[in-house]
């Protein structure tokens, strides 16, 4: 849509209220009184129509270029989209009728029928109001949300479609190229998980590796937590202190420690070592491979102090 649309529009509704105005104080020779009221009907239904498209795409392009994200232009459009398109129907519907109250009230009848004919669309209306105003999610989170997952592609009045990963394609949290349509209706009755929500965009996530009971564990321990901080320290330090300030907003008390750390856990024939550290959900695979690469490669380097189990109950 060109730039001089919206404004065309909104001239042609100036342009056509007026004319309305004209031909109903003056009027017109040639149309007998029945053609008259025909033409100013069109008139005011044109004028309606203009503005409300033209008032759309001008309030649009403002929020646009004032909003701090492309979430919120999401949002804006959307809200617009139904605000608008709600006014416009009403008026038209008004202009037609001419009977401004009466047609309110048979919108209502109509409507308390409708809902008992569509209720599962109404619920998901319901459902993306309701995800506007608390935003358990937004476009570009990566949420799970019953049996699905991925990253928000759009919100739209009934349904959100999500960027699949994982799924039955690929796996270690990756795109398989698909979008999946879910229900607004499901954040109603759904548990919603929201691995890039507003203030913590990072995670906790884990490297787990297997040794030897005769491996030295400190010296393990210690180069999975020197290879950690050289793929993350700086980043993984600056977002410890974003996550402990959300903490503090709520009554949860946690000790988070400012690097990343090994968890050890013993198994019948073998010690599992778990590297824990922050990381952004979308980088959480990348991250990993290259770490326990490098890891592998200085247990290697150092077979004297780090075996691995042989055992063929691993």
């Amino acid at each position: 849509m060109t730039r001089r649309l919206p404004y065309a529009l909104v001239f042609l509704a100036v342009a056509s209220a007026s004319s309305a105005l004209a031909v109903g104080r003056i009027g017109v020779p040639w149309f007998d009184p029945a053609g008259e009221a025909l033409f100013v009907e069109a008139l005011t239904i044109v004028t309606i129509l203009s503005a409300a498209f033209g008032g759309y795409w001008l309030v649009l392009a403002y929020l646009s270029g004032h909003a701090v994200d492309k979430r919120r232009r999401h949002d804006a459009r959307n809200v617009l989209r139904l605000t608008f398109g709600i006014v416009a129907t009403v008026a038209t519907l008004g202009a037609l009728t001419d009977q401004w109250v009466g047609m309110l009230v048979s919108l209502g009848v109509v409507g308390f029928a409708v809902t008992f004919a569509l209720q599962q669309p109404l619920f998901s209306l319901i459902g993306w109001f309701y995800i506007l105003v608390n935003r358990p999610y937004q476009v570009g989170d990566r949420i799970a949300i019953e049996d699905t997952r991925g990253d928000v592609v759009s919100i739209g009045f009934f349904v959100t479609e999500v960027w699949e990963i994982d799924g039955d394609l690929v796996s270690t949290n990756q795109p398989s190229g698909r979008i999946i349509t879910v229900p607004n209706s499901v954040v109603l009755s759904s548990h919603v998980v929201n691995f890039y929500g507003e203030g913590v965009p990072y995670v906790w996530n884990e490297l787990s590796i297997q040794v030897a009971y005769e491996t030295d564990l400190d010296f393990a321990t210690e180069v999975m937590i020197a290879v950690a901080d050289e793929h993350l320290g700086e980043e993984m330090a600056n977002e410890i202190t974003n996550y402990r300030d959300r903490l503090a907003e709520t009554p949860v008390e946690l000790d988070v420690t400012e690097e990343p750390t090994v968890n050890v856990r013993q198994a019948e024939s073998w010690v599992e070592l778990r590297l824990r550290y922050l990381v952004h959900p979308r980088r959480g695979t990348r991250a990993r491979n290259a770490m326990y690469e490098t890891i592998l490669e200085r247990f290697n380097d150092n077979p004297d102090r780090v075996a691995f189990p042989v055992s063929r109950s691993r």
